[in-house]
């Protein structure tokens, strides 16, 4: 009979606080208690061997956060490098998304199943709704609405069945999150939005925080434009660190998920190295004030 002291019990809470501690440092809990990766690597235009090849070597980088969707045309090849790497599938985070060409409760339950096809998985850690408008139909169009909610049903019947871990949205405003939240049964888990210093979504991400979504920002280094801006190149030469690694940071220290993307590997690495440096409350205080509103992608704001 193995009989513990109380300095092993002592010891065993001290470890499991560092422990709780680091995994915070990592990773953010989602409404569900699933704990998310805060790094992830995007793969929106990697295509072929180049997405195959950029996922495997981040993979052997350690990240273990891998955002797809299905509309990138690149699952297969993505599901690919996740087997090759040798990698156990709980210890991986893989999230895909229904495209706005497969809206509607019907359309979206063939979707999801066929991103576990492509992919070659039992289950996603977390799915996404890509857009709150479908394709080929007038943004003012009332029918949107009603198709998001069935396409969120969908997702609904995925979640319960355990082939996704966690589901959520990308590109919605407040509107469309105040419209999914009083009119769904499970609440979303994740909005995937753009965000950087030029437009930092702060009453968005207020909202958000508000009701426990998790906000994962998508083109986190404003599609290479914001690496040149002098602030941001400021504070990287003040913290030895480069453009890039500032700006994931800032989004880290937002209590948000940055999802920066490359096929090239020093890039990759780089963009990895984002836990062992802080910013300070004034470096912080001089990226959010770059904020312009700027969308270098796309906004939903026109979507009834």
């Amino acid at each position: 009979m193995c009989v513990f002291t109380a300095a092993d019990v002592q010891f065993c809470v001290a470890m499991a606080e560092i422990l709780t501690s680091a995994t915070r440092l990592t990773h953010i809990p989602l409404a569900n208690g699933v704990l998310i990766p805060r790094l992830g690597l995007g793969t929106f235009r990697a295509r072929d061997d180049n997405v195959r090849k950029a996922v495997l070597c981040a993979l052997q980088c350690g990240y273990t956060h891998i955002d797809t969707a299905s509309i990138y045309k690149n699952e297969v090849e993505i599901g690919e490098a996740v087997r090759s790497s040798g990698i156990e599938r709980a210890s991986l985070f893989i999230t895909s998304k229904v495209s706005p060409f497969e809206q509607g409760f019907e359309k979206a339950t063939q979707a999801v199943n066929n991103i576990l096809d492509r992919l070659g998985l039992s289950y996603l850690d977390l799915c996404l709704i890509h857009w709150p408008g479908a394709a080929k139909l007038d943004t003012k169009s009332i029918q949107n609405s009603k198709l998001r909610s069935e396409t969120w049903r969908a997702l609904e019947q995925f979640y319960k069945q355990g082939k996704c871990r966690a589901i959520g949205v990308s590109n919605y405003t407040e509107k469309h999150l105040n419209e999914l939240i009083s009119s769904s049964e499970i609440k979303p888990m994740v909005n995937q939005v753009e965000v950087h210093p030029w437009l930092t979504q702060t009453q968005l991400r207020n909202f958000c925080n508000l009701h426990g979504i998790v906000v994962q920002a998508y083109s986190p280094l404003g599609v290479g434009s914001l690496l040149k801006d002098s602030t941001v190149q400021g504070v990287a030469s003040k913290c030895k660190r480069s453009p890039a690694q500032v700006l994931l940071r800032w989004g880290i220290q937002n209590d948000m998920v940055v999802l920066p993307k490359s096929v090239h590997q020093e890039y990759i690495v780089e963009n990895g190295d984002i836990f062992g440096f802080s910013l300070s409350v004034e470096d912080m205080a001089s990226l959010n004030s770059l904020d312009r509103g700027h969308h270098f992608c796309w906004s939903a704001e026109g979507v009834l």
